[in-house]
């Protein structure tokens, strides 16, 4: 791969990564996991104020994480590459594993004592 190209690669991977480094932003696209939903739907279901949602997903749209359709007064969000979900799913999966890892030595510790 082209040396410009790699480093280009590694700046929008490490810009994609700031973008998901939120606990909320995580959430809408788990959410999101399902299909598209209106800006109104994920203010319900997580429960946060319109312009503190609004900045969340304007991050995540910025980083084209997800794409947007305008049907009449409402906005309508969905991920945009499905890849990204796959993603976070492995992701979940390496952090899961080891909270287990973490949770059996904690146990045999606490056995030995």
């Amino acid at each position: 791969m082209n040396k410009n190209i790699e480093e280009r690669m590694f700046q929008m991977h490490a810009e994609v990564c700031k973008s998901m480094a939120s606990p909320t932003r995580l959430k809408i696209i788990n959410l999101l996991r399902g299909g598209e939903r209106s800006v109104e739907e994920l203010r319900k279901m997580l429960g946060l104020p319109k312009a503190n949602l609004s900045q969340h997903l304007s991050v995540l749209r910025q980083r084209r994480i997800v794409s947007t359709r305008r049907a009449g007064l409402n906005i309508y969000y969905k991920v945009a590459n499905p890849k990204m979900i796959k993603a976070c799913d492995i992701l979940r999966q390496v952090l899961l594993e080891q909270l287990q890892e973490g949770e059996m030595l904690a146990r045999g510790l606490t056995n030995k004592k």
